[in-house]
């Protein structure tokens, strides 16, 4: 009877400490993280926009139904991540997964599919191996965030390897899961889609080589081109960041009065500064051309500023390759490696570049800081330690690429070729007179506001290249010769983030969550070997304990 009674007192105390447990759970949320990466933990930056949070959020993904092995795990990853923003959220966050097209005829997924694309969900066609051989299936790896009357749209899929299989496309998207729920999540409750401006009329870089940049930016901001000669003070003032593209004509006082008063206002800014003339496609043909100093009368706004582009050019041995024909019937092309088109490695210290690939670049110079009160300087991009510099003008030809290039001559140290500036600069135009061609007023605070600015050496930093065949444009830094993906478009997001959000969600887009794919070689040679392990040890365990208990229960009983 003491012995019962006890057994049912210890039933009844676990009973009770599940439902308490249980009661807890629906008011404190908590979760032990055991991955290296931290990938199921969300950062401060997310739980504090979470918790300031006043409105109720609907979130509804498309990624739904039945879906290949890559697009599951891509779902499985946006459901584990948006149960976190609703723990988290102060305010009720509402998750929704849908198959758009699920139960519907052919004419009705076509109109389905046109409503989604009018509110920016955009479907994606894949090819999947069956029994039959392949069949295509329209899925939609995209989300819509609303709350109110606001709503944005999601990209599940990023697509940044352009050349990449599904499998690190995907994982790629995973690392970026949670700054593209928080950046929407931060639009829709704020309101505010900041403006960015790509400069035209001094030569700047064209609509079709800045495709991409302009297409890659439009997803979370509004994109545009800006004529700093056209443009008025109420335009600039609804501008967050000006992006100025390899300009090749001078700058006019009265341009630069304007950029004077942007910046002074807090505007930010990214400078594209090719500094020396030079351009491969003007070799073609030709056995030498003289790269010359560009005047594009900026040298001294930049220098007040905090920075210097020199009138240099940077041979380095760690290069991109280019094109050459190498004659023949046949008109053979051989790819070789061009010391002027440097690959440029990011700082990793600097969080602004932390987690980019090389940089392709064409002609690039070296960049100084000047010593200027108040603003932080930190170098982002670098040759490499294998480099020579050649100060302008400077002969060259397609020759060149016969030479191979002596380490012992390229030795040297990194030289800085890509500089962020923070701080609240000082006014290139403090006691000057007004310039010509201002004709209304641009009044200056009496204090400047805070602001940033990144100078980089290279004008083609963010140029997409062209197809000859179409004249379409290829996605930024992916070399259409070689096939390889470079850091160029990661470069060019990272800034517009930074530059543009001050509440800096930069950290989370540099979140790195590392997959650990199986080994599909080994996969194939020790697949009959797995198999049997997963087979036979569990049969084993189970006998073994089956007998175990049988031995254990004689000896106890009879005892």
């Amino acid at each position: 009877m003491v012995s019962n009674k006890k057994n049912w007192l210890n039933a009844g105390i676990v009973l009770t400490l599940v439902v308490l447990a249980n009661i807890a759970s629906q008011y404190v949320y908590t979760r032990i993280d055991f991955t290296k990466e931290k990938r199921f933990t969300l950062s401060d930056k997310t739980k504090s926009i979470l918790k300031k949070n006043e409105k109720p959020i609907v979130i509804t993904v498309f990624l739904d139904g039945d879906l290949p092995a890559a697009f599951k795990r891509l779902q499985a990853a946006t459901k584990d991540l948006l149960t976190d923003y609703r723990a988290y959220s102060d305010k009720e966050v509402k998750v929704i997964f849908t198959d758009p097209m699920s139960g519907l005829s052919a004419a009705e997924q076509d109109t389905a599919i046109n409503q989604l694309f009018q509110l920016g969900v955009e479907p994606t066609n894949l090819n999947i191996k069956n029994d039959n051989g392949f069949a295509q299936k329209t899925i939609f790896p995209m989300a819509i965030v609303e709350a109110g009357e606001k709503h944005f749209p999601v990209k599940l899929l990023q697509n940044l390897n352009a050349e990449g299989s599904y499998e690190e496309n995907i994982n790629n998207s995973i690392q970026s899961l949670e700054y593209v729920f928080t950046s929407a999540i931060q639009k829709v409750l704020s309101g505010q889609h900041p403006r960015i401006g790509f400069t035209e009329g001094n030569g700047e870089l064209s609509d079709l080589h800045l495709n991409d940049a302009i297409k890659s930016l439009s997803d979370s901001y509004e994109v545009g081109r800006v004529n700093l000669n056209l443009i008025d003070r109420s335009g600039l003032d609804k501008l967050k960041l000006l992006v100025i593209a390899k300009p090749q004509k001078e700058f006019t006082e009265a341009e630069k009065y304007k950029l004077n008063y942007f910046v002074m206002n807090g505007g930010r800014v990214v400078w594209c500064i090719d500094q020396v003339s030079a351009d491969l496609d003007s070799l073609k043909g030709k056995t030498e051309q003289l790269a010359f100093n560009r005047k594009l009368n900026l040298d001294d706004m930049l220098f007040i500023y905090g920075a210097r582009v020199n009138y240099n050019l940077i041979a380095d041995a760690n290069c991109a390759e280019i094109p050459l024909a190498m004659g023949g019937s046949q008109g053979q092309i051989q790819m070789a490696p061009w010391v002027y088109y440097p690959l440029l490695m990011p700082d990793t210290a600097v969080a602004l570049v932390k987690n980019i690939d090389g940089i392709r670049s064409e002609f690039v110079s070296t960049v100084d800081t000047i010593g200027v009160k108040g603003i932080r300087k930190k170098v982002i991009l670098r040759c490499s330690p294998f480099n020579k510099v050649f100060n302008a003008p400077k002969m060259l030809s397609l020759q060149m690429v016969a030479e191979q290039p002596d380490p012992r001559d390229y030795a040297s140290v990194p030289q800085a070729t890509g500089v962020l500036l923070e701080g609240v600069f000082p006014s290139v135009f403090l006691n000057r007179e007004l310039p010509a061609g201002i004709d209304e007023a641009y009044p200056l605070p009496a204090v400047a506001k805070p602001s940033k600015m990144v100078v980089i050496a290279d004008g083609d930093v963010f140029k997409n290249q062209v197809s000859s065949r179409d004249g379409s444009a290829f996605p930024l830094g992916f070399d259409r010769y070689t096939q390889r993906n470079y850091g160029n478009k990661a470069l060019l997001l990272n800034i517009a983030d930074y530059l543009s959000n001050d509440d800096n969600l930069i950290e989370l887009r540099n979140k790195e969550v590392k997959i650990r794919l199986l080994d599909k070689a080994r996969l194939r040679n020790e697949k009959l070997q797995w198999q049997l392990v997963n087979i036979l040890v569990p049969l084993l365990l189970l006998i073994s304990f089956a007998i175990f208990q049988h031995y254990y229960r004689k000896h106890k009983y009879a005892r």
